[in-house]
Protein backbone atom coordinates (compact mmCIF):
# COMPACT_ATOMS: atom_id res chain seq x y z
CA UNK A 1 0.00 0.00 0.00
CA UNK A 2 1.51 3.35 -1.03
CA UNK A 3 1.66 6.53 0.97
CA UNK A 4 -0.95 8.07 -1.31
CA UNK A 5 -3.52 5.31 -0.67
CA UNK A 6 -2.77 5.23 3.08
CA UNK A 7 -2.59 8.91 4.12
CA UNK A 8 -1.18 9.95 7.45
CA UNK A 9 -3.54 10.76 10.30
CA UNK A 10 -4.32 14.37 11.13
CA UNK A 11 -2.55 13.97 14.46
CA UNK A 12 0.64 12.76 12.79
CA UNK A 13 0.55 15.59 10.23
CA UNK A 14 0.30 18.09 13.06
CA UNK A 15 3.15 16.41 14.91
CA UNK A 16 5.35 16.46 11.81
CA UNK A 17 4.50 20.10 11.10
CA UNK A 18 5.34 21.17 14.66
CA UNK A 19 8.56 19.15 14.64
CA UNK A 20 9.72 20.68 11.35
CA UNK A 21 8.74 24.17 12.55
CA UNK A 22 10.79 23.68 15.73
CA UNK A 23 13.70 22.57 13.57
CA UNK A 24 13.36 25.78 11.57
CA UNK A 25 13.33 27.71 14.85
CA UNK A 26 16.68 26.12 15.78
CA UNK A 27 17.88 26.85 12.27
CA UNK A 28 17.31 30.58 12.62
CA UNK A 29 18.35 30.68 16.27
CA UNK A 30 21.79 29.31 15.45
CA UNK A 31 21.97 31.35 12.24
CA UNK A 32 21.09 34.73 13.76
CA UNK A 33 22.76 34.40 17.17
CA UNK A 34 25.96 35.78 15.65
CA UNK A 35 24.20 39.02 14.69
CA UNK A 36 23.08 39.65 18.28
CA UNK A 37 26.71 39.28 19.33
CA UNK A 38 28.18 41.73 16.81
CA UNK A 39 29.02 44.44 19.35
CA UNK A 40 30.86 42.25 21.92
CA UNK A 41 32.65 40.41 19.08
CA UNK A 42 33.71 43.76 17.59
CA UNK A 43 35.18 44.89 20.90
CA UNK A 44 36.83 41.54 21.72
CA UNK A 45 38.32 40.70 18.32
CA UNK A 46 38.90 44.32 17.17
CA UNK A 47 37.15 44.04 13.81
CA UNK A 48 35.32 46.53 11.55
CA UNK A 49 31.66 46.57 10.53
CA UNK A 50 32.66 45.30 7.10
CA UNK A 51 34.34 42.28 8.73
CA UNK A 52 31.23 41.69 10.83
CA UNK A 53 29.19 41.78 7.63
CA UNK A 54 31.48 39.17 6.13
CA UNK A 55 30.67 36.80 9.00
CA UNK A 56 27.11 36.80 7.66
CA UNK A 57 28.29 36.64 4.05
CA UNK A 58 30.54 33.64 4.76
CA UNK A 59 27.54 31.81 6.09
CA UNK A 60 25.29 32.91 3.22
CA UNK A 61 27.71 31.91 0.46
CA UNK A 62 28.42 28.44 1.83
CA UNK A 63 24.76 27.98 2.79
CA UNK A 64 23.69 28.84 -0.77
CA UNK A 65 26.10 26.45 -2.43
CA UNK A 66 25.22 23.69 0.03
CA UNK A 67 21.48 24.15 -0.52
CA UNK A 68 21.98 23.54 -4.22
CA UNK A 69 23.47 20.09 -3.60
CA UNK A 70 21.45 19.11 -0.54
CA UNK A 71 18.25 19.77 -2.48
CA UNK A 72 19.40 17.27 -5.09
CA UNK A 73 20.32 14.72 -2.41
CA UNK A 74 16.92 15.18 -0.79
CA UNK A 75 15.26 14.14 -4.06
CA UNK A 76 17.57 11.16 -4.58
CA UNK A 77 17.99 9.72 -1.06
CA UNK A 78 16.23 9.82 2.30
CA UNK A 79 15.09 13.30 3.25
CA UNK A 80 14.98 12.48 6.96
CA UNK A 81 18.64 11.40 6.85
CA UNK A 82 19.56 14.71 5.18
CA UNK A 83 17.60 16.62 7.84
CA UNK A 84 19.11 14.81 10.83
CA UNK A 85 22.67 14.98 9.52
CA UNK A 86 22.41 18.68 8.75
CA UNK A 87 21.05 19.56 12.19
CA UNK A 88 23.82 17.62 13.93
CA UNK A 89 26.51 19.37 11.87
CA UNK A 90 25.30 22.94 12.27
CA UNK A 91 24.61 22.69 16.01
CA UNK A 92 28.07 21.24 16.60
CA UNK A 93 29.68 24.02 14.52
CA UNK A 94 27.74 26.69 16.44
CA UNK A 95 29.09 25.35 19.72
CA UNK A 96 32.64 25.15 18.39
CA UNK A 97 32.39 28.88 17.64
CA UNK A 98 32.41 29.40 21.40
CA UNK A 99 35.98 28.14 21.80
CA UNK A 100 37.70 30.09 19.01
CA UNK A 101 40.30 32.82 19.66
CA UNK A 102 40.65 34.62 16.29
CA UNK A 103 38.38 36.22 13.72
CA UNK A 104 39.53 33.75 11.05
CA UNK A 105 38.50 30.80 13.21
CA UNK A 106 35.09 32.35 13.86
CA UNK A 107 34.72 32.96 10.12
CA UNK A 108 35.41 29.26 9.49
CA UNK A 109 32.89 28.05 12.07
CA UNK A 110 30.15 30.23 10.54
CA UNK A 111 30.92 28.67 7.17
CA UNK A 112 30.47 25.22 8.73
CA UNK A 113 27.14 26.32 10.18
CA UNK A 114 26.13 27.29 6.65
CA UNK A 115 27.03 23.85 5.32
CA UNK A 116 24.91 22.12 7.94
CA UNK A 117 21.92 24.42 7.66
CA UNK A 118 21.89 24.25 3.86
CA UNK A 119 20.31 20.79 4.13
CA UNK A 120 17.29 21.83 6.18
CA UNK A 121 15.05 24.14 4.15
CA UNK A 122 14.94 22.17 0.86
CA UNK A 123 14.31 18.81 2.52
CA UNK A 124 11.89 20.06 5.19
CA UNK A 125 9.74 22.08 2.80
CA UNK A 126 9.62 19.30 0.21
CA UNK A 127 8.50 16.94 2.97
CA UNK A 128 5.78 19.40 4.03
CA UNK A 129 4.62 19.73 0.43
CA UNK A 130 4.05 15.96 0.38
CA UNK A 131 2.25 16.04 3.74
CA UNK A 132 -0.03 18.84 2.46
CA UNK A 133 -0.37 18.24 -1.31
CA UNK A 134 -2.63 21.22 -2.18
CA UNK A 135 -5.24 22.35 0.30
CA UNK A 136 -3.80 24.18 3.29
CA UNK A 137 -0.27 24.15 1.88
CA UNK A 138 0.39 27.88 2.31
CA UNK A 139 -0.98 27.74 5.85
CA UNK A 140 1.31 24.81 6.68
CA UNK A 141 4.26 26.65 5.14
CA UNK A 142 3.30 29.74 7.13
CA UNK A 143 3.36 27.77 10.38
CA UNK A 144 6.69 26.24 9.36
CA UNK A 145 8.08 29.72 8.73
CA UNK A 146 7.08 30.96 12.18
CA UNK A 147 10.37 29.30 13.07
CA UNK A 148 12.14 32.12 11.23
CA UNK A 149 10.43 34.78 13.34
CA UNK A 150 10.64 32.97 16.66
CA UNK A 151 14.19 31.73 16.08
CA UNK A 152 15.39 35.12 14.87
CA UNK A 153 13.80 36.96 17.80
CA UNK A 154 15.04 34.38 20.31
CA UNK A 155 18.53 34.81 18.88
CA UNK A 156 18.34 38.52 19.65
CA UNK A 157 16.93 37.95 23.13
CA UNK A 158 19.08 34.99 24.20
CA UNK A 159 22.16 36.49 22.57
CA UNK A 160 21.80 39.66 24.60
CA UNK A 161 20.95 37.97 27.88
CA UNK A 162 23.50 35.16 27.66
CA UNK A 163 26.32 37.35 26.36
CA UNK A 164 25.75 39.88 29.13
CA UNK A 165 25.71 37.16 31.80
CA UNK A 166 28.33 34.71 30.49
CA UNK A 167 30.10 36.29 27.51
CA UNK A 168 29.52 35.86 23.78
CA UNK A 169 31.51 32.62 23.52
CA UNK A 170 29.41 30.74 26.07
CA UNK A 171 26.28 32.11 24.43
CA UNK A 172 27.24 30.24 21.25
CA UNK A 173 27.86 27.04 23.20
CA UNK A 174 24.55 27.22 25.08
CA UNK A 175 22.38 27.72 21.95
CA UNK A 176 24.22 25.12 19.89
CA UNK A 177 24.24 21.99 22.02
CA UNK A 178 20.45 21.27 22.30
CA UNK A 179 20.18 20.68 18.56
CA UNK A 180 22.21 17.48 18.77
CA UNK A 181 19.34 15.75 20.59
CA UNK A 182 16.74 17.20 18.24
CA UNK A 183 18.48 15.58 15.26
CA UNK A 184 17.47 12.16 16.61
CA UNK A 185 13.75 13.05 16.44
CA UNK A 186 14.02 14.28 12.84
CA UNK A 187 15.69 11.03 11.83
CA UNK A 188 12.52 9.13 12.80
CA UNK A 189 10.04 11.13 10.72
CA UNK A 190 8.02 9.10 8.20
CA UNK A 191 8.57 10.19 4.61
CA UNK A 192 5.69 9.49 2.16
CA UNK A 193 7.97 9.78 -0.86
CA UNK A 194 10.28 6.95 0.20
CA UNK A 195 7.79 4.44 -1.24
CA UNK A 196 6.98 6.39 -4.37
CA UNK A 197 8.83 5.66 -7.58
CA UNK A 198 8.94 7.80 -10.66
CA UNK A 199 7.84 6.08 -13.88
CA UNK A 200 10.36 5.95 -16.66
CA UNK A 201 9.55 7.92 -19.76
CA UNK A 202 10.67 10.78 -21.97
CA UNK A 203 12.15 13.64 -19.98
CA UNK A 204 13.05 17.10 -21.14
CA UNK A 205 16.76 17.68 -20.84
CA UNK A 206 18.90 20.81 -21.07
CA UNK A 207 21.09 20.49 -24.15
CA UNK A 208 22.96 23.64 -25.19
CA UNK A 209 24.61 24.00 -28.58
CA UNK A 210 27.51 26.44 -28.51
CA UNK A 211 29.24 27.64 -31.66
CA UNK A 212 31.93 30.32 -31.64
CA UNK A 213 29.50 33.20 -32.14
CA UNK A 214 27.19 31.98 -29.38
CA UNK A 215 30.06 31.57 -26.93
CA UNK A 216 31.19 35.12 -27.63
CA UNK A 217 27.64 36.43 -27.18
CA UNK A 218 27.21 34.67 -23.84
CA UNK A 219 30.68 35.53 -22.51
CA UNK A 220 30.84 39.17 -23.62
CA UNK A 221 28.65 40.69 -20.84
CA UNK A 222 30.68 38.98 -18.12
CA UNK A 223 34.05 39.94 -19.63
CA UNK A 224 33.04 43.54 -20.32
CA UNK A 225 31.59 44.03 -16.83
CA UNK A 226 34.67 42.55 -15.15
CA UNK A 227 37.02 44.78 -17.16
CA UNK A 228 34.89 47.83 -16.36
CA UNK A 229 34.65 46.88 -12.67
CA UNK A 230 38.42 46.42 -12.34
CA UNK A 231 39.11 49.66 -14.23
CA UNK A 232 36.75 51.75 -12.11
CA UNK A 233 37.85 50.17 -8.83
CA UNK A 234 41.50 50.58 -9.74
CA UNK A 235 41.01 54.21 -10.69
CA UNK A 236 39.27 54.99 -7.41
CA UNK A 237 42.02 53.28 -5.44
CA UNK A 238 44.57 55.71 -6.93
CA UNK A 239 43.01 58.71 -5.20
CA UNK A 240 43.94 59.22 -1.56
CA UNK A 241 40.86 61.27 -0.67
CA UNK A 242 38.43 58.58 -1.82
CA UNK A 243 37.14 56.30 1.01
CA UNK A 244 38.73 52.86 1.08
CA UNK A 245 35.35 51.14 0.69
CA UNK A 246 34.44 53.04 -2.49
CA UNK A 247 36.53 50.88 -4.82
CA UNK A 248 35.12 47.67 -3.32
CA UNK A 249 31.55 48.96 -3.58
CA UNK A 250 32.04 50.11 -7.19
CA UNK A 251 33.51 46.76 -8.17
CA UNK A 252 30.61 44.88 -6.54
CA UNK A 253 27.92 46.99 -8.21
CA UNK A 254 29.42 46.84 -11.71
CA UNK A 255 30.30 43.15 -11.50
CA UNK A 256 26.80 42.40 -10.16
CA UNK A 257 25.16 44.18 -13.10
CA UNK A 258 27.37 42.19 -15.45
CA UNK A 259 26.41 38.93 -13.76
CA UNK A 260 22.69 39.68 -14.12
CA UNK A 261 23.25 40.66 -17.76
CA UNK A 262 25.17 37.43 -18.42
CA UNK A 263 22.48 35.27 -16.82
CA UNK A 264 19.80 36.98 -18.91
CA UNK A 265 21.73 36.26 -22.13
CA UNK A 266 22.33 32.64 -21.08
CA UNK A 267 18.67 32.10 -20.17
CA UNK A 268 17.58 33.40 -23.58
CA UNK A 269 20.00 31.03 -25.31
CA UNK A 270 18.99 28.08 -23.11
CA UNK A 271 15.31 28.53 -23.94
CA UNK A 272 16.07 28.46 -27.66
CA UNK A 273 18.25 25.36 -27.53
CA UNK A 274 16.48 23.13 -24.98
CA UNK A 275 16.01 19.70 -26.54
CA UNK A 276 14.21 16.49 -25.67
CA UNK A 277 16.04 13.68 -23.83
CA UNK A 278 15.04 10.28 -22.54
CA UNK A 279 14.92 8.49 -19.22
CA UNK A 280 14.76 9.65 -15.62
CA UNK A 281 17.72 11.36 -13.95
CA UNK A 282 20.12 8.79 -12.60
CA UNK A 283 22.53 10.87 -10.53
CA UNK A 284 23.21 14.27 -9.02
CA UNK A 285 24.38 15.84 -12.27
CA UNK A 286 21.29 14.68 -14.18
CA UNK A 287 19.06 15.95 -11.39
CA UNK A 288 20.71 19.38 -11.34
CA UNK A 289 20.48 19.67 -15.13
CA UNK A 290 16.80 18.78 -15.05
CA UNK A 291 16.12 21.33 -12.30
CA UNK A 292 17.97 24.02 -14.26
CA UNK A 293 15.88 23.21 -17.30
CA UNK A 294 12.69 23.41 -15.27
CA UNK A 295 13.56 26.80 -13.77
CA UNK A 296 14.47 28.29 -17.14
CA UNK A 297 11.21 27.09 -18.71
CA UNK A 298 8.97 28.22 -15.83
CA UNK A 299 8.42 32.01 -15.83
CA UNK A 300 6.88 31.97 -12.35
CA UNK A 301 10.08 30.51 -10.90
CA UNK A 302 12.18 33.20 -12.56
CA UNK A 303 10.06 35.93 -10.91
CA UNK A 304 10.24 34.10 -7.57
CA UNK A 305 14.02 33.77 -7.81
CA UNK A 306 14.64 37.44 -8.65
CA UNK A 307 12.07 38.80 -6.19
CA UNK A 308 13.28 36.39 -3.52
CA UNK A 309 16.88 37.60 -3.86
CA UNK A 310 15.82 41.22 -3.35
CA UNK A 311 13.52 40.50 -0.41
CA UNK A 312 16.14 38.23 1.19
CA UNK A 313 18.76 40.98 0.93
CA UNK A 314 16.39 43.43 2.60
CA UNK A 315 14.96 41.23 5.36
CA UNK A 316 18.10 39.36 6.39
CA UNK A 317 20.29 42.46 6.45
CA UNK A 318 17.70 44.27 8.55
CA UNK A 319 17.64 41.37 11.01
CA UNK A 320 21.44 41.16 11.10
CA UNK A 321 21.96 44.79 12.06
CA UNK A 322 18.87 45.46 14.19
CA UNK A 323 20.54 44.85 17.57
CA UNK A 324 23.55 46.99 16.67
CA UNK A 325 21.18 49.69 15.42
CA UNK A 326 19.37 49.91 18.75
CA UNK A 327 22.67 50.13 20.62
CA UNK A 328 24.31 52.73 18.42
CA UNK A 329 21.42 54.92 17.26
CA UNK A 330 18.97 54.67 20.17
CA UNK A 331 21.49 54.24 23.00
CA UNK A 332 20.28 50.90 24.43
CA UNK A 333 22.58 48.38 26.06
CA UNK A 334 22.92 44.91 24.55
CA UNK A 335 20.60 43.27 27.06
CA UNK A 336 18.09 46.16 26.86
CA UNK A 337 18.02 45.91 23.06
CA UNK A 338 17.48 42.15 23.30
CA UNK A 339 14.63 42.49 25.80
CA UNK A 340 13.09 45.34 23.84
CA UNK A 341 12.81 43.81 20.37
CA UNK A 342 12.94 40.08 21.20
CA UNK A 343 9.34 39.66 22.41
CA UNK A 344 8.06 42.10 19.78
CA UNK A 345 9.83 40.18 17.02
CA UNK A 346 8.45 36.84 18.22
CA UNK A 347 4.86 38.11 18.44
CA UNK A 348 4.89 40.00 15.15
CA UNK A 349 6.73 37.22 13.30
CA UNK A 350 4.39 34.45 14.44
CA UNK A 351 1.29 36.49 13.65
CA UNK A 352 2.71 37.64 10.31
CA UNK A 353 3.74 34.15 9.19
CA UNK A 354 0.34 32.76 10.17
CA UNK A 355 -1.56 35.65 8.57
CA UNK A 356 0.43 35.46 5.33
CA UNK A 357 -0.15 31.72 5.00
CA UNK A 358 -3.83 32.04 5.84
CA UNK A 359 -4.32 34.96 3.46
CA UNK A 360 -2.52 33.05 0.71
CA UNK A 361 -4.78 30.00 1.05
CA UNK A 362 -7.97 32.10 1.24
CA UNK A 363 -7.04 34.02 -1.92
CA UNK A 364 -5.88 30.83 -3.63
CA UNK A 365 -9.37 29.34 -3.28
CA UNK A 366 -10.67 32.15 -5.52
CA UNK A 367 -7.67 33.06 -7.69
CA UNK A 368 -4.74 30.96 -8.90
CA UNK A 369 -2.48 33.95 -8.25
CA UNK A 370 -3.75 34.48 -4.69
CA UNK A 371 -0.65 33.15 -2.98
CA UNK A 372 1.61 35.32 -5.11
CA UNK A 373 -0.33 38.43 -4.13
CA UNK A 374 -0.26 37.53 -0.43
CA UNK A 375 3.52 37.06 -0.49
CA UNK A 376 4.31 40.25 -2.41
CA UNK A 377 1.88 42.50 -0.55
CA UNK A 378 3.80 42.31 2.72
CA UNK A 379 6.87 44.04 1.31
CA UNK A 380 4.83 46.59 -0.65
CA UNK A 381 2.83 47.53 2.46
CA UNK A 382 5.67 47.22 4.97
CA UNK A 383 8.35 49.29 3.17
CA UNK A 384 7.00 52.76 4.14
CA UNK A 385 6.69 51.70 7.79
CA UNK A 386 10.25 50.37 7.71
CA UNK A 387 11.54 53.73 6.43
CA UNK A 388 9.68 55.59 9.18
CA UNK A 389 11.03 53.14 11.78
CA UNK A 390 14.62 53.92 10.77
CA UNK A 391 14.05 57.68 10.99
CA UNK A 392 12.67 57.92 14.55
CA UNK A 393 14.89 58.53 17.56
CA UNK A 394 12.44 57.55 20.30
CA UNK A 395 12.42 53.88 21.25
CA UNK A 396 8.73 54.20 22.19
CA UNK A 397 7.94 55.04 18.57
CA UNK A 398 10.40 52.50 17.23
CA UNK A 399 8.66 49.57 18.96
CA UNK A 400 5.23 49.73 17.22
CA UNK A 401 6.85 50.43 13.85
CA UNK A 402 9.15 47.47 14.34
CA UNK A 403 6.11 45.32 15.08
CA UNK A 404 4.33 46.40 11.89
CA UNK A 405 7.46 45.95 9.76
CA UNK A 406 8.17 42.42 11.00
CA UNK A 407 4.47 41.51 10.76
CA UNK A 408 4.27 42.57 7.10
CA UNK A 409 7.65 41.26 6.03
CA UNK A 410 6.93 37.75 7.33
CA UNK A 411 3.80 37.34 5.16
CA UNK A 412 6.14 36.37 2.37
CA UNK A 413 7.51 33.00 3.43
CA UNK A 414 4.51 30.65 3.52
CA UNK A 415 2.71 31.78 0.32
CA UNK A 416 5.84 32.01 -1.82
CA UNK A 417 7.12 28.59 -0.72
CA UNK A 418 3.67 27.17 -1.53
CA UNK A 419 3.74 28.78 -4.99
CA UNK A 420 7.10 27.20 -5.73
CA UNK A 421 5.76 23.73 -4.93
CA UNK A 422 2.56 24.49 -6.88
CA UNK A 423 4.51 24.99 -10.12
CA UNK A 424 7.15 22.26 -9.65
CA UNK A 425 6.68 18.49 -10.23
CA UNK A 426 6.95 16.54 -7.01
CA UNK A 427 10.05 14.50 -7.82
CA UNK A 428 12.34 17.51 -8.30
CA UNK A 429 10.71 19.76 -5.67
CA UNK A 430 13.58 19.68 -3.15
CA UNK A 431 16.13 20.21 -5.92
CA UNK A 432 14.34 23.31 -7.20
CA UNK A 433 13.89 24.58 -3.64
CA UNK A 434 17.63 24.12 -3.14
CA UNK A 435 18.29 26.09 -6.32
CA UNK A 436 15.93 28.81 -5.09
CA UNK A 437 17.69 29.04 -1.71
CA UNK A 438 21.07 29.08 -3.48
CA UNK A 439 20.07 31.97 -5.72
CA UNK A 440 18.28 34.21 -3.23
CA UNK A 441 21.13 34.04 -0.73
CA UNK A 442 24.08 34.19 -3.14
CA UNK A 443 22.49 37.10 -5.03
CA UNK A 444 20.81 38.61 -1.94
CA UNK A 445 22.21 38.73 1.57
CA UNK A 446 25.66 37.36 0.62
CA UNK A 447 26.11 40.67 -1.21
CA UNK A 448 23.97 42.90 0.99
CA UNK A 449 25.51 42.05 4.39
CA UNK A 450 29.10 43.18 3.66
CA UNK A 451 27.85 46.10 1.53
CA UNK A 452 25.72 47.38 4.41
CA UNK A 453 28.72 46.95 6.71
CA UNK A 454 30.97 48.91 4.32
CA UNK A 455 28.37 51.67 3.98
CA UNK A 456 28.02 51.77 7.77
CA UNK A 457 31.76 52.25 8.19
CA UNK A 458 31.56 55.23 5.84
CA UNK A 459 28.10 56.79 6.31
CA UNK A 460 26.81 55.41 9.60
CA UNK A 461 24.51 52.48 10.32
CA UNK A 462 21.23 54.38 9.94
CA UNK A 463 22.07 55.66 6.46
CA UNK A 464 23.21 52.18 5.41
CA UNK A 465 19.99 50.52 6.62
CA UNK A 466 17.73 53.07 4.90
CA UNK A 467 18.60 51.43 1.56
CA UNK A 468 17.01 48.14 2.63
CA UNK A 469 13.28 49.06 2.54
CA UNK A 470 13.68 50.19 -1.07
CA UNK A 471 15.32 46.90 -1.99
CA UNK A 472 12.48 45.00 -0.31
CA UNK A 473 9.85 47.10 -2.08
CA UNK A 474 11.48 46.36 -5.44
CA UNK A 475 11.45 42.66 -4.59
CA UNK A 476 7.75 42.78 -3.78
CA UNK A 477 6.99 44.50 -7.10
CA UNK A 478 9.01 41.88 -9.01
CA UNK A 479 7.05 39.09 -7.30
CA UNK A 480 3.78 40.61 -8.54
CA UNK A 481 4.75 39.75 -12.13
CA UNK A 482 4.32 36.07 -11.23
CA UNK A 483 0.57 36.72 -11.01
CA UNK A 484 0.47 36.69 -14.82
CA UNK A 485 2.26 33.34 -15.23
CA UNK A 486 1.37 31.15 -12.26
CA UNK A 487 -1.89 29.68 -13.66
CA UNK A 488 -0.22 28.31 -16.78
CA UNK A 489 2.75 26.97 -14.83
CA UNK A 490 0.50 25.18 -12.33
CA UNK A 491 -1.24 23.35 -15.17
CA UNK A 492 2.11 22.33 -16.61
CA UNK A 493 3.29 20.98 -13.25
CA UNK A 494 0.17 18.81 -12.85
CA UNK A 495 0.87 16.99 -16.12
CA UNK A 496 4.60 16.51 -15.54
CA UNK A 497 6.11 13.16 -14.41
CA UNK A 498 6.63 12.70 -10.67
CA UNK A 499 10.39 12.88 -10.37
CA UNK A 500 13.38 10.68 -9.56
CA UNK A 501 13.18 7.16 -8.23
CA UNK A 502 13.64 6.86 -4.48
CA UNK A 503 15.01 3.88 -2.64
CA UNK A 504 12.29 1.81 -0.95
CA UNK A 505 13.34 2.53 2.63
CA UNK A 506 11.23 1.44 5.62
CA UNK A 507 8.83 4.14 6.81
Amino acid sequence: MTAESRPFSTAYLRYALVLLAVGNLLNYLDRNIIFALFEPIKLDLHVTDAQLGWLGAAYAIVFSLGALFSGVLSDLVSRRAVLAGGVALWTAATSVGGVIVTYTQLFATRALVGIGQSSYLPAAQALLADYFPRRGRAQAMGIFWTGLAVGGALAVYLGGVLATAFGWRRALIFVGLPGLLFALLLGRLRDPAERTKRPAGPRRRLVLRFDRRTMMRVATPLVVSQVAAVAVAGSLAMFENVPGEADTLAYGVIAGIGLVWSVAVWVRHARRTTAEGRGAPLDVVDEMVEAANLVLRTPTLIWLFIGGALTSASMNSLVAWSTSYLQRELGLSLVAAARHIGPIGITAGVLGSWAGGRLGDVLFERFAWGRVLAGAAGFVIGAPTCVAMLLVNDVRLFAPMFFVTVFCYTWYNGPVAAVLFDVVPRGVAATVMGAYIFFIHIAGDAIALPVVGALSDRLGLRAALLSLPMVGLLGGVVLLFAMFTVSRDMVRAKTAPLGPTRPALPV
